[in-house]
């Protein structure tokens, strides 16, 4: 293909990503009961999953309701006329984008595929299907674990009982959707340190050497994120530390196949 065919076939693909994008917040606006009573605003119910997991957990350890959410303390409300209309506008188009980036990205792989071999073709197939996956954990994680953990100490937190919490809608909704996200980029880890070590800028040997070091790394931006208890920060930290050692085992195994591929052919080898 020539030059100009390629900015033909790359102005098809944003087209059609952006068609396809364009349909699903569609239809997350029109499904606004599912999209926000069902998912966003959620954890704001008592009845909440992860609120009923930490009560059960509360009962089997012996620790009576200590654990249990009865009141998260807060009322949500929206001080601009356009308010609601325009969060209505912006989780729509998040949702739609999050919900179209399985194609959107389908469509990348369509695009570049056909300039790569064989061994490049793989290699890519594996760690965009590695991204997704890592990243969807993230999400899921920041879902049911921060957000909800980071909401009911927040939104329930008072420097005096005179002081009543009503939180405004566009600052519960900004938590609901940056945490997951975010969540879902700090997951990315291990892929991160797979690419810098097949670039020979990172290895095993220095993430071992300095593994205390991103220990205290890791519970400092756990402290951040989280609400200052220390359940919150035990939940945030082990996920991250397990996916820490999991980046130490990759960077090895790039490593072993890179010393592998240097080795010298045997003769026999070298004649065939």
């Amino acid at each position: 293909m020539t030059f100009l065919e390629h900015l033909e076939e790359l102005r098809w693909t944003l087209m059609r990503s952006a068609a396809v994008i364009l349909a699903a917040m569609l239809v997350a606006f029109f499904w606004k009961e599912l999209v926000f009573d069902t998912i966003i605003l959620a954890p704001r119910d008592p009845g909440f999953i992860t609120y009923r997991a930490l009560c059960a957990l509360s009962q089997r350890l012996g620790l009576g309701d200590a654990l249990c959410i009865r009141d998260l303390g807060f009322e949500l409300q929206n001080i601009s006329m356009s308010g609601q209309f325009l969060t209505h506008l912006k989780v729509s188009f998040v949702a739609g984008l999050v919900a179209a980036s399985p194609y959107v990205l389908w469509e990348v792989w369509r695009f570049i595929a056909p300039g790569l071999n064989d061994r490049e073709r793989r290699a890519a197939r594996s760690a965009v299907v590695f991204a997704g996956l890592l990243f969807l954990l993230g999400v899921v994680f920041g879902y049911y674990v921060i957000a909800p953990m980071s909401i009911q100490f927040l939104g329930g937190y008072k420097v005096s009982e005179a002081v009543r919490n009503t939180i405004a809608l566009d600052s519960f909704i900004g938590t609901m959707t940056s945490v997951p996200l975010w969540t879902g980029v700090m997951f990315q880890l291990p892929l991160a340190v797979l690419v810098l070590a097949r670039l020979g800028l990172m290895s095993a040997a220095i993430m071992r050497t300095y593994r205390r070091h991103a220990f205290v790394g890791i519970l400092v931006v756990a402290a951040v994120i989280t609400p200052p208890d220390v359940t919150s920060q035990i939940l945030v930290s082990l996920p991250l530390l397990m996916l820490y050692e999991v980046s130490i085992l990759l960077a090895a195994r790039v490593e072993r196949q890179a010393l592998a591929a240097e080795k010298p052919r045997t003769p026999i080898a070298q004649a065939r």
